[in-house]
């Protein structure tokens, strides 16, 4: 699996925006993937960083209804990634503050 493969997309809430000075970023993963190659993959995608820690979550598609029509979105893996202290922090994301 390649590292574009393990992470999909970075989440952008007011949660994860809060992380960013603690060097703490959110992102939509692989369900396959574990801690290991999520930590691997962040460290190859952006060169010069170390990760401290990866936490996972599985989420659950919310119960949606529009008109007659009802269903549930789609399911999907969130990962908090820790850098380092020492880690130098992502450039895409400190723009952003």
């Amino acid at each position: 699996m390649n590292a574009y493969d393990i992470i999909r997309k970075p989440i952008l809430s007011e949660k994860s925006y809060a992380g960013i000075p603690s060097k703490k970023y959110v992102f939509v993963v692989d369900f396959r993937a574990d801690k290991t190659q999520i930590k691997m993959a962040v460290e190859q995608i952006f060169e010069g960083v170390k990760v401290q820690k990866v936490n996972t979550v599985n989420v659950r598609g919310k119960y949606k209804r529009q008109g007659k029509t009802d269903g549930y979105t789609s399911k999907y893996k969130k990962a908090y990634v820790q850098l380092t202290p020492a880690s130098k922090a992502i450039p895409e994301f400190e723009n952003m503050l």
